[in-house]
C-alpha cells in the first residue's frame, strides 16, 4: 500500500488536531493560565501527541482510508 498524498495526510491531521486542541483548551485551559508558556505547551503536547498517535489518527485513517489512498 502506498502512502497517502501529503496534502490529504495534512488535511487529516488538521481534522484531528484542531478539535482536539480546542476541546483540551476549554477543558484545562483555565487551570494552566498561571503556568509559563513552556510549561503549558509541555502539558498540552504531552496530552495531545499520544491522543493523536494512538486514538485520533488511527480512527480517521480507518474512516478516510479509501479517500486517502485514491
Amino acid at each position: 500500500m502506498k502512502p497517502p498524498k501529503k496534502w490529504k495526510f495534512a488535511l487529516m491531521v488538521w481534522m484531528a488536531i484542531y478539535p482536539a486542541i480546542t476541546l483540551l483548551s476549554y477543558a484545562i485551559g483555565d487551570a494552566l493560565k498561571a503556568l509559563p508558556i513552556p510549561a503549558r505547551t509541555l502539558i498540552m503536547t504531552g496530552i495531545l501527541v499520544p491522543l493523536m498517535v494512538y486514538l485520533l489518527l488511527p480512527m480517521l485513517r480507518k474512516i478516510l482510508g479509501n479517500w486517502l489512498n485514491t
